[in-house]
C-alpha cells in the first residue's frame, strides 16, 4: 500500500450540515463515475449516522445513484461489522453471545454471589446491577484494559467499604465470566469486534479496498476504533472527516483541553481522537464543499469563543463584538414545561409559512419531545420523532405490564381496571366488553375486595344493599371473564415460578384478551421479539425468582427497547435527540430543554467502579458525556436560525439554567429574548373572553316530580345543601367511593354496625361471643392490613365496652327489642325511611340508640334544626313505622366508640335533656315539625334546591365540582 506523508483529515466547521456537505464533497470527487462511488466504504459511528448520511445522498439522487457502502464501527454492532469487515474466506471468528443471554447470565452471577456476601438481591435489582456491569465490561474491552489490571491497584486504602465491595466483587464476577463464555461457546459481542476491527486495519495497511475510504464523524477513542481511522487517515485513497474540529481557537487554548480535568469542553473528546490517530490539529484542513445553504460563519467563531475554557474567558471583555455576537440565535424562557413545549410547537409551525423551510427540535429531554408531537397535531402535522418511543410506552408494552401487574398484585380494583379498560382489549366486541368493565368499575370501587378471583368474586356476591345491584350486574359479566385469567393467576400463585413461565403466562393471557392486535405495528414486532428472546434466554437468568419481580424487570427491558415510527412524517418538520442530530441541521433548529439536569444530563455514577478506579485504569470519565453534550449544542448554535428554549420550573421544582444557558448569557450579555414567542405560547389556549362566572345554581323542577320518599339520613343534607340533596335523588347521580380507597369512616361504621347485628341476632347478645365476631372482621381477607394493625387495639375495648353497658343495662330492666330495623311513616305527604341501630325499652318507654366510631352530633346542630335522626327514628317508632314496635320514644343515645376523655373507649351522650335546649320528651314532636316544614319546602312544594343554603352545615363536597362552587360561593352577589 503506498501511505501518505500528510495524513488525509479534515473538519466541517459547525455552520454546515455535516451529512449534506460530506455527500456533497463526495460526489464532486466521485460521482462522474457511478461505479467509482458504488466502490466506495464510508465508515460511520452508528446506525443513525447511516441513515442521516444515506439521506443526504437521497436530497442529490436526481438522476439516480449507486450508493458506497455504509459500515457502523462506533458502536458495536456484530452484523454491520460483520458484513464489511470479516469476509468470507478470512478465518472465522467465533459468534458473539446474544446481548439479553449475556445479561441473564450476569445477573445470576450478581444474585449467586450476593447471596453469599448476604445482601440479596431480587432478579430485577441483579439485571438492573448486570446492565450497568455490562457497560463497565464493555469499557474495558473497547480500551483493552485487562480485567487483571483491578488486582493491581493501589487504592483500596482510599476507597470506602461501599467500593470496596463492588470491586471485589466485581473482580469475582469478572473471574467467573470467562468460563460462562467457555460454557455456551461464545465471546463478548466487543471481543468479536476488536478482533474484527484489528484484522480490517491490518489487512487494509496491506491491502486496501479497491475504491475510496471515508471515516466519517467518528469520535470513538476506543483503540481499535482509532487505529482503523488512523489506517484510513494513511490510505492513498483515504479520508478522515470529523465535525467541527475547532480550527480557529488559540493555540494555548487548544492544548489546555487536553487535561483530563476539563473533559466537560466541547473539544476534548476530538483532541483525544486526534492525538489519537497521531495527527495534529494543524494537520487539519476544512473540508472545502458546502452543504448548499447560507449560513453564517462567522457564528462558528463566536460558540468558540462562548465554550474556552474557564483561565482564558476572560477575553471575552476585549474581543471584537462580531466575535461575541450569535446573530440569528434567540431564546425563549418559559414558566412550565408545558409551555415550553407549546411555544416549541409554535414556532416549528410557524416556519411551514416560508416555502421550503424546515425545521427540527433538537432536545434530550424524552417528555419535551413527546409533548411538542402531540402539540403539532392541533394543526395536522404529523413529525417523526426520530428518537422513537420506548416499548414500555406503546399500546403494546402497556398492555404487557398491565397483564403482568394485575397478576403480581392479585388482581387489585386499580390494576384489574387498568387492564380490562386496555384499549387494545376485547377490540372486536369493544363496546359489550367495555360495558360490562364499567359495571365492575361501579361495583368494586370502596375498600379493597379480598385478593385473587376467587376474593373479588366472593365480594361481587355479597350481600350488601347498597351497591347489591351494581354487584350482581357485574358479577354475570365477571363471571364470563373469569377463565381468561385463572391461567395467570395459577402460574403466578406457584410456590417457586421461573421466569420462563411467568413470562409464557402473561404472553398466553395478553394473547386471550387482545389477540393478534398486541403484536401488531412496529411495536408488537417489537414486543413478540422480546418474549422470544426472553423465553430462548430466561433459563440462563437468576435462579432465585419472585413473581414480584416480574414487572420491573419487564418495565427496565422494555424501557431500553425504542420504538420508531415508519417513514411517512411531515417532510419539513422533524424531532431528533442528540445523536440523530450530530450529522445533520435545518433551517430553523429549537433547541430544548437547556436546564441542568436535562442538557447536559446529570453524569449516571458507575455502580462498579469509583470515579478513583476509573482514573486508575485508565477510563473515561463520567465528565465526558458532558463533553459530548456540549460538542452536541456548539454544534447545532451552527445552524442558520437558532432558538434556545428552558421552562424555569419542571414539575417538582424550580429549575436552574444549563450551564452552557449561562456560558452564552455571560459571553454576550444576555442572548436576544424572543417574547413574542412567549406570548403566543400563553395566548394560544386563552379564552378570547373571560367566561361569564355562574351564579348560585337553584333549580327548582315542578312540586309533581320532585321526590315523595327520603331517608332519615338524607334530611339534614336537604336542608343544608337542598342542591345536593337535588343531585342525589332527581338526577340520579350517586357518590362514588374510589376505586381501592382506605377504609375510611363509612366503611367503619357499616362494619362495626354489621357485627353489632349479628351479634344481637345471632348471639342473643351474649357478651362472651362479641370479641369473636370482632375478630372475625379484622381477620376477614378484605380487610386492610393498616386498618387491621391500628384499629384493632381501640376497637376491641370499645367493643368489650359496650357488651359490659347491653349487659349491665339489661340486669337494670333494659330490653333491646329491635336491632339494625328497617322502618317507615308517612309524614306530611312524604314516606320517611330510615334504619334504627338498636330499640330498645326503659320502664315503658322506647329507646332510640345510633352507633358512631366517630364523635356524636352535638345538642347545638340539634338545637339549631339539624342532625335530628333520632327524633326522626323515634316518629316512625311511634308511627309504627317500625315492624313489632310500639310505644313513645322518650330516650336518645348515642354510643360512640370514640374516646370517653378518661384514657378508654366508649361513652353514651344524648343530643336532648339536661342543658340542651329541647328536651327529651319534646324532641320526636320538634322533630315532626322541623321535617314537615323542610318537607313542604322542597318536596311537596316548589321551593328551589338552592346550593350551599347553609354552608356551615352542608360539609360534604361530593357534588361542589357540579355546582360550580368555586365560581360564585364567597362572592357579594351570590344570593
Amino acid at each position: 500500500m503506498v501511505e501518505r506523508v500528510t495524513p488525509a483529515v479534515f473538519t466541517i466547521p459547525v455552520h454546515r450540515s455535516f451529512a449534506d456537505a460530506l455527500v456533497n464533497g463526495l460526489i464532486a470527487m466521485f460521482g462522474r463515475d457511478r461505479m467509482e462511488l458504488a466502490r466506495g466504504v464510508i465508515l460511520v459511528p452508528n446506525n443513525r449516522a447511516a441513515r442521516a448520511i444515506t439521506d443526504a445522498f437521497v436530497r442529490r439522487a436526481e438522476g439516480g445513484l449507486l450508493l458506497p457502502r455504509l459500515v457502523p464501527v462506533g458502536d458495536v454492532g456484530e452484523e454491520a461489522l460483520g458484513v464489511a469487515l470479516d469476509p468470507a474466506d478470512a478465518e472465522p471468528v467465533p459468534p458473539a453471545v446474544d446481548p439479553l443471554q449475556r445479561r441473564f447470565i450476569l445477573a445470576r452471577l450478581i444474585q449467586e454471589e450476593r447471596a453469599i456476601a448476604r445482601s440479596p438481591v431480587d432478579a430485577a435489582e441483579a439485571l438492573r446491577l448486570a446492565t450497568e456491569l455490562a457497560a463497565t465490561l464493555d469499557q474495558l474491552l473497547a480500551e483493552e484494559i485487562a480485567p487483571s489490571r483491578l488486582r493491581d491497584l493501589q487504592v483500596a486504602q482510599e476507597l470506602s467499604v461501599h467500593w470496596q465491595k463492588s470491586l471485589d466483587l466485581f473482580g469475582v464476577l469478572l473471574d467467573r465470566w470467562p468460563d460462562e463464555l467457555k460454557r455456551i461457546g461464545r465471546i463478548d459481542l466487543v471481543t468479536r469486534r476488536n478482533i474484527l476491527l484489528r484484522r480490517a486495519a491490518e489487512q487494509w495497511a496491506v491491502s486496501p479496498p479497491p475504491g475510496f475510504v471515508v471515516a466519517a464523524g467518528i469520535t470513538s477513542s476506543a483503540k481499535l476504533v482509532m487505529n482503523l481511522v488512523r489506517a484510513v487517515s494513511r490510505m492513498e485513497r483515504g479520508m478522515v472527516v470529523f465535525p467541527g474540529i475547532d480550527l480557529a481557537s488559540p493555540d494555548e487554548e487548544w492544548e489546555a483541553i487536553s487535561e483530563k480535568a476539563i473533559e466537560s469542553h466541547p473539544q476534548h473528546h476530538l483532541r483525544t481522537v486526534l492525538d489519537g490517530i497521531r495527527v495534529a490539529r494543524s494537520d487539519v484542513k476544512r473540508w472545502r464543499w458546502g452543504d448548499g445553504r447560507e449560513r453564517l460563519a462567522v457564528r462558528a467563531r463566536a460558540v468558540s469563543n462562548a465554550f474556552a475554557p474557564a483561565q482564558f474567558t476572560a477575553k471575552w471583555n476585549i474581543l471584537p463584538p462580531q466575535q461575541v455576537r450569535l446573530k440569528g440565535v434567540t431564546n425563549a424562557v418559559f414558566a412550565t414545561p408545558a409551555d415550553e413545549a407549546q411555544g416549541i410547537a409554535i414556532a416549528l409551525r410557524g416556519a411551514l409559512e416560508e416555502a421550503g423551510k424546515t425545521a427540527a427540535l433538537i432536545t434530550p429531554d424524552r417528555v419535551l419531545a413527546e409533548r411538542v408531537v402531540a402539540h403539532l397535531k392541533r394543526w395536522g402535522i404529523d413529525a417523526d420523532d426520530s428518537a422513537g418511543r420506548a416499548l414500555s410506552e406503546t399500546p403494546s408494552g402497556t398492555l404487557i405490564l398491565a397483564v403482568a401487574t394485575a397478576a403480581v398484585e392479585r388482581f387489585a380494583p386499580v390494576a384489574l381496571l387498568a387492564l380490562v379498560k386496555h384499549p387494545l382489549v376485547m377490540t372486536e366486541a369493544r363496546a359489550d366488553w367495555l360495558d360490562g368493565a364499567r359495571d365492575l368499575d361501579l361495583a368494586i370501587r370502596g375498600p379493597r375486595p379480598a385478593p385473587g378471583l376467587v376474593g373479588l368474586s366472593a365480594f361481587l356476591t355479597g350481600d350488601e344493599e347498597r351497591t347489591k345491584s351494581r354487584r350482581t350486574r357485574a358479577n354475570i359479566w365477571w363471571n364470563d371473564v373469569t377463565p381468561l385469567f385463572e391461567p395467570l393467576e395459577t402460574a403466578f400463585g406457584e410456590p417457586h415460578p421461573t421466569l420462563a413461565s411467568l413470562v409464557e403466562a402473561v404472553r398466553v393471557c395478553v394473547q386471550a384478551v387482545a389477540g393478534d392486535n398486541a403484536w401488531a405495528g412496529p411495536a408488537g414486532r417489537a414486543a413478540a421479539d422480546l418474549f422470544d428472546a426472553l423465553a430462548a434466554n430466561s433459563g440462563e437468568g437468576p435462579r432465585d425468582f419472585d413473581a414480584d419481580a416480574l414487572v420491573p424487570l419487564l418495565r427496565q427491558l422494555m424501557s431500553e427497547i425504542a420504538v420508531r415510527p415508519p417513514q411517512g412524517g411531515h417532510p419539513r418538520i422533524s424531532i431528533w435527540g442528540l445523536l440523530e442530530a450530530r450529522l445533520q441541521q435545518a433551517d430553523l433548529l429549537v433547541l430544548g430543554g437547556l436546564n441542568e439536569g436535562v442538557w447536559p444530563a446529570s453524569p449516571s455514577p458507575d455502580p462498579w467502579l469509583a470515579p478513583r478506579v476509573r482514573i486508575e485504569l485508565g477510563l473515561g470519565g463520567l465528565e465526558r458525556r458532558v463533553g459530548l453534550a456540549a460538542h452536541d449544542l456548539a454544534t447545532a448554535l451552527g445552524g442558520r436560525e437558532v432558538l434556545v428554549t428552558r421552562a424555569r420550573r419542571d414539575a417538582r421544582s424550580p429549575t436552574i439554567a444549563s450551564r452552557f444557558w449561562l456560558r452564552l448569557d455571560a459571553m454576550t450579555g444576555g442572548i436576544e429574548a424572543n417574547t413574542k414567542l412567549v406570548r403566543l405560547a400563553a395566548a394560544i389556549d386563552a379564552p378570547q373572553a373571560r367566561a361569564a362566572l355562574t351564579k348560585r345554581p337553584a333549580p327548582t323542577p315542578p312540586a309533581a316530580i320532585r321526590p315523595r320518599r327520603i331517608s332519615v339520613t338524607d334530611v339534614d343534607r336537604l336542608k343544608a345543601d337542598p342542591y345536593a340533596f337535588y343531585a342525589k335523588a332527581m338526577l340520579k347521580l350517586p357518590v362514588l367511593d374510589a376505586v381501592d380507597a382506605d377504609p375510611g369512616p363509612a366503611w367503619r361504621g357499616t362494619a362495626v354496625h354489621a357485627v353489632l347485628d349479628k351479634w344481637a341476632k345471632n348471639d342473643g347478645f351474649d357478651p362472651g361471643k362479641l370479641r369473636g365476631r370482632v375478630t372475625e372482621l379484622l381477620n376477614d381477607a378484605g380487610t386492610h392490613p393498616l386498618l387491621r394493625a391500628l384499629w384493632q387495639p381501640r376497637l376491641a375495648e370499645a367493643i368489650d365496652w359496650i357488651a359490659v353497658t347491653i349487659a349491665e343495662d339489661r340486669s337494670k330492666g333494659r330490653t333491646v327489642i329491635a336491632s339494625e330495623i328497617r322502618g317507615e311513616a308517612e309524614i306530611a305527604g312524604v314516606t320517611l325511611t330510615g334504619i334504627a341501630d338498636r330499640v330498645d325499652r326503659i320502664d315503658g318507654a322506647l329507646a332510640v340508640v345510633d352507633y358512631k366510631t366517630g364523635k356524636a352530633p352535638s345538642p347545638k346542630a340539634v338545637a339549631a334544626g339539624f342532625s335530628m335522626q333520632l327524633g326522626l327514628l323515634g316518629l316512625i317508632a311511634e308511627r309504627g313505622g317500625f315492624a313489632g314496635v310500639t310505644g313513645t320514644a322518650g330516650v336518645f343515645e348515642y354510643w360512640s366508640l370514640a374516646s370517653d376523655g378518661k384514657g378508654g373507649f366508649g361513652k353514651v351522650t344524648s343530643p336532648v335533656g339536661g342543658r340542651a335546649s329541647i328536651a327529651p320528651e319534646d324532641f320526636v314532636r320538634v322533630s315532626a315539625g322541623q321535617f314537615s316544614e323542610a318537607a313542604a319546602n322542597w318536596l311537596t312544594g316548589n321551593a328551589p334546591f338552592t346550593a350551599k343554603l347553609v354552608p356551615e352545615y352542608a360539609t360534604y363536597e361530593d357534588y361542589d365540582q357540579l355546582m360550580r362552587r368555586d365560581e360564585w360561593y364567597g362572592r357579594e352577589d351570590v344570593a
